[in-house]
């Protein structure tokens, strides 16, 4: 594996419960470390949905042999986060097929 590159600076900091408006729709900032220490995963309330980015995927779960990665953290970030919300919720991952919450909650080996 190659060399770890430090991210350049962000241009802003997302902080937990800070809402985001795009137009009429509304995303809730979920502060999900675990992948990195800064992860964050957005949440639509109106639509059901969130964008978990690399923290939530299809019966899998994000790396954490990142510096600032724990697998300890990525879990409880899942329960404690993403598995709170409604089992309806659409999960838009980073990269992969969409999937459900309650999906999530029964089948995903690593959290099931």
């Amino acid at each position: 594996m190659g060399k770890f590159r430090p991210s350049p600076p962000a241009d802003m900091s997302l902080e937990e419960g800070a809402t985001i408006e795009l137009g009429s729709i509304r995303l809730k900032v979920l502060h999900t470390p675990g992948h990195s220490a800064g992860s964050v995963s957005l949440w639509c309330s109106e639509a059901k949905v969130v964008f978990s980015g690399d923290v939530l995927f299809h019966l899998g779960i994000g790396r954490t042999d990142f510096p600032g990665g724990s697998y300890r953290v990525l879990l409880q970030s899942i329960q404690e986060k993403l598995f709170t919300l409604p089992a309806e919720t659409v999960v838009y991952p980073g990269h992969g097929p969409q999937t459900t919450i309650g999906f999530e909650r029964t089948h995903n080996p690593f959290l099931a």
